[in-house]
């Protein structure tokens, strides 16, 4: 997984951090555009997050983020035709693998986003749509610019993002070709034993660098 798209998946989460007006729902470009400032200033000035302290990351992540995050969609378009094969304890477990997943693999990386730049395209949508595509792009200093796609289904909770294309690549796509693999060799019990393998070796991973 490259740099540019750990970097823009980061972007997208941090975008993701706003909670939805309790006099109606926050539209979409809106959702993503008001309080990223806000999380970015928290990367960049907090010092036991610059300093590496991945539980404070986490914290942020789990209570800011992840609520704006259709993570059975998520799961669903990742795993693919599995999905239609796992039962409905099959498919909880599967979510709650993945999820727990992407918050460990791209917690260590939010340290290193200081510096970055988003800037949001005019969103192209429709009275009614209920999916859209908020474009953004990042510029980073001394680099090529990075353009962030999210997209995002309207839900009675409001807007939720399901996707996140960082250049040409969906984050969806990314784990589905390793999804489809290890669906394969092992069925439904055999991917959610792999993911919770790798949940527990970042676990451990994490762990081991909090204490130094």
């Amino acid at each position: 997984m490259t740099k540019r798209f750990l970097i823009g998946l980061i972007a997208a989460l941090c975008a993701m951090a706003v909670p939805t007006g309790a006099q109606g729902m926050t539209p979409p470009d809106a959702l993503a555009k008001s309080v990223t400032d806000e999380v970015l200033a928290v990367l960049r000035t907090d010092r036991d997050i610059q300093a590496g302290n991945q539980k404070k990351v986490v914290d942020l992540v789990e209570k800011k983020v992840l609520p704006h995050f259709n993570f059975v969609r998520m799961t669903q378009l990742a795993v693919g035709r599995h999905w239609r094969e796992a039962s409905p304890e099959q498919q909880k477990k599967l979510v709650g693998e993945f999820r727990m997943l992407l918050v460990q693999t791209y917690a260590a990386t939010f340290t290193a986003y200081k510096d970055q730049v988003i800037e949001y395209r005019p969103l192209r949508s429709q009275p009614g749509d209920t999916e859209v595509v908020v474009k953004s792009q990042i510029q980073q200093p001394g680099g090529r610019p990075i353009t962030v796609d999210y997209r995002m289904h309207r839900l009675d909770s409001g807007w939720k993002v399901y996707d996140v294309v960082v250049g040409e690549l969906s984050l969806v796509q990314n784990y589905r070709g390793s999804f489809e693999t290890e669906g394969r060799k092992g069925g439904i019990d055999g991917l959610i034993k792999t993911l919770a393998d790798k949940n527990r070796q970042l676990s451990t991973m994490q762990a081991a660098a909090d204490k130094k």
